[in-house]
């Protein structure tokens, strides 16, 4: 029978045996999403939920978009019969809030109307998920035809314009009266008539990563980010 080892041989062989350990830590933080995508990919759904009977005139006529645009992409029978009722309902609300929001449009999930008066949006538009959208918003064209893309957590203040084929990036903001017709970086805060590039926030506090706001460092107007 073999002799036992003695315990200073252990203890040395248990030290150099954790250096073996540790590197298996390491994959676990680089699996993890970043921020970014974990913000602008996953809309939030609770930011559109509304009680049956709650009177909640924004939160409505999103709901019969939405319900349409399910609706019409069901094969079922009754289908058909829910897409009527669903255009009504979209009638309605559309008239109580005096907004323009077509049923095919292309919204996000999470979108939040303050104040969803004369709320204006092409239908050919794109929203990303989780943006919020203040009473008097023009999305729409400019010269052309082409029409905006907007990306998520975007806010864009009351009485803005939003017009062109334009890009506007993740977790932008537009002030208030706003006339934007250039594009605006992601974390960027765009004001003024035509609308200026006033602040960028740097991207670990915007929710971007540092190759994003890389990709678009010439929308910036030679800003450094604050």
């Amino acid at each position: 029978m073999p002799a036992a080892l003695p315990l200073a041989s252990l203890a040395v062989d248990a030290d150099l045996a954790e250096p073996l350990v540790a590197p298996s830590v390491a994959p676990v933080s680089r699996s993890r999403p970043p921020r970014e995508s974990a913000a602008a990919e996953l809309p939030d759904w609770t930011r559109e939920r509304k009680r049956f009977w709650e009177w909640a005139p924004s939160r409505s006529l999103l709901a019969s978009v939405r319900a349409y645009q399910r609706h019409a992409a069901s094969r079922a029978p009754w289908s058909v019969f829910l897409r009527r009722l669903c255009v009504l309902r979209h009638r309605f609300w559309s008239v109580v809030t005096a907004a323009d929001i077509p049923l095919n449009s292309r919204i996000g999930g999470g979108l939040v109307m303050i104040h969803p008066n004369g709320i204006v949006i092409h239908p050919r538009a794109q929203i990303g998920a989780n943006c919020k959208i203040f009473q008097q918003v023009t999305i729409g064209t400019a010269d052309t035809e082409d029409v905006p893309t907007i990306g998520s957590n975007v806010e864009i203040g009351a009485g803005a314009r939003v017009l062109g084929g334009i890009a506007i990036g993740a977790n932008a903001r537009i002030g208030a009266n706003a006339v934007v017709i250039s594009d605006v970086p992601p974390g960027a805060t765009a004001v003024g008539v035509p609308a200026r590039i006033a602040r960028v926030r740097r991207p670990s506090d915007s929710g971007i990563s540092e190759k994003t706001a890389a990709a678009w460092e010439p929308s910036y107007g030679g800003r450094t980010p604050e």
